[in-house]
């Protein structure tokens, strides 16, 4: 494989808000015997109240890097750490116990349970993270209000629209209060007034999460794949993923 003339620019530092710090990420697949190197040293950072577009051509490796980010596949080199936490240190227990105290996914296709209201779909994932049945309840409605739906909780998924069902994605995805958002094209499947006013919410979300009671840090970053450049260009920043490095726009 030739070497790569593109180099990475140095990407915002990692601080004491940094929630996601990507450092030499190396990912490499067998493929008909040879060896393909998707991902040839990225490093990335994202802070609270953030919210950074991840661009790039299909094929080019981004829902592999997400998949890294959000501790769901292993990288075979370089340093993940999440909300100041080294994943390569954990075994895959410690992997999902961090993954599903700090990181909140929203994907393309809502993945809500259609036996369930909105609003059981968002106390699920919090009883399993052993949170009580009315605190959960509690949340839920609060993060149904936040998403304009206070009034469709008790609405399985066939009744709310393709907007409507992705924002109870999101407000499900921040049920257990994570530090990352990790969103795969959110509003890839919703037509374009849809789609603006879901990453409206989704951007209004990230930049208003602040500090709680007490000093709680209740903030979070998102790193968010998209194919719109347009909406790439309303986010914090935008790192293209170009040769298997991160390149910031």
């Amino acid at each position: 494989m030739s070497d790569v003339s593109v180099m990475e620019k140095p990407i915002i530092p990692a601080t004491g808000d940094t929630v996601l710090e990507l450092s030499g990420v190396v990912r490499r697949f067998q493929q008909a015997g040879a060896v393909l190197e998707v991902l040839r040293g990225a490093a990335c950072s994202v802070r609270r109240g953030e919210i950074v577009a991840l661009v790039g051509p299909s094929g080019a490796g981004k829902s592999t890097l997400l998949h890294i980010a959000g501790l769901l596949e292993h990288a075979d080199g370089g340093v993940i750490r999440i909300d100041g936490r080294d994943a390569a240190t954990l075994d895959d227990a410690g992997r999902t116990a961090l993954r599903r105290e700090t990181i909140g996914f929203v994907y393309q296709f809502h993945h809500l349970l259609p036996e369930f209201s909105a609003e059981e779909n968002i106390i699920l994932p919090q009883m399993i993270a052993g949170v009580s049945k009315a605190a959960a309840r509690e949340r839920a409605r609060e993060l149904l209000a936040q998403v304009g739906l206070a009034a469709r909780g008790s609405h399985r998924p066939a009744r709310l629209s393709g907007g409507e069902q992705q924002r109870v994605a999101i407000a499900r995805a921040l049920a257990n209060r994570p530090s990352l958002l990790i969103a795969d094209e959110p509003t890839g499947n919703l037509d374009h007034h849809t789609s603006d006013d879901v990453f409206a919410l989704l951007t209004r979300l990230v930049r208003g999460s602040g500090t709680g009671p007490g000093g709680r840090k209740d903030g979070f970053g998102a790193l968010v794949a998209t194919h719109n450049l347009d909406l790439a260009a309303r986010m914090d920043r935008v790192v293209e993923l170009r040769d298997g490095v991160l390149v910031e726009s």
